[in-house]
This record gives C-alpha cells, sequence and structure tokens, in this order.
C-alpha cells in the first residue's frame, strides 16, 4: 500500500461513508429544480439531506478542500462549483492554492 500523499485526502470507503449525504445532496444538482430550491434556501436544502454541522459550514464557506475533507468526492462536488459558475479550473486552483490563471497557465505548459 503507498502511502498517503501529505494535505491530501484519499476517498476511501471511510470517506465514502462520512460523505454519502453531502454526494447524494451534490447528485441532486443534476436537475434544475433541485439546484433552484437550493439557492432559495440552501441551509433547509442541506438539512433536507442530512449534512452534519461540518458539511453544511464547507458548503456555506464554498471550499471545495473542506467539502473534500467531510466527506466529499470531487466528480459529485464539481455539481455543486457548477450552480456558482465555477469551473474544473476554478476547483483546481483552490484545491492547489494557487489563483486560477496561474493554474491554466500550469495546465497549458504540461500540454493538458
Amino acid at each position: 500500500m503507498n502511502a498517503p500523499i501529505p494535505g491530501t485526502t484519499l476517498f476511501d470507503g471511510a470517506q465514502a461513508r462520512k460523505g454519502y449525504a453531502l454526494n447524494k445532496m451534490c447528485y441532486s444538482f443534476n436537475h434544475a429544480e433541485n439546484r433552484a430550491e437550493f439557492l432559495r434556501d440552501e441551509d433547509a436544502y442541506c438539512r433536507k439531506y442530512g449534512l452534519n454541522d461540518a458539511q453544511q459550514a464547507a458548503i456555506r464557506r464554498r471550499n471545495v478542500l473542506d467539502l473534500i475533507e467531510a466527506g466529499g468526492n470531487i466528480y459529485y462536488l464539481a455539481k455543486f462549483a457548477g450552480i456558482f459558475g465555477l469551473s474544473v479550473q476554478d476547483v483546481g486552483a483552490q484545491q492547489t492554492g494557487v489563483p486560477v490563471e496561474k493554474f491554466k497557465a500550469m495546465l497549458a505548459a504540461k500540454g493538458r
């Protein structure tokens, strides 16, 4: 088994169980009516899915790293980020701690 990467939250079985409600809620954002309901009352929508206090706080902060630590899976969190017009590059910049333009330049430099 490989050693964890410092500062990285691995999405394993424990994280999947921890983030089940959060990921289920984010999956619901596939439907426009659910996105609209969330935007009308975020706290009520989070309660509807049973998010815990840490998950609700991370949602309010819009912080992807906190959401991952709270059990979020990046594929589902992308649906949440999309509500606010955040791109995959915006999320990647948050994850790496660099400004979006610098993150985009890093990707371009690596041919991605």
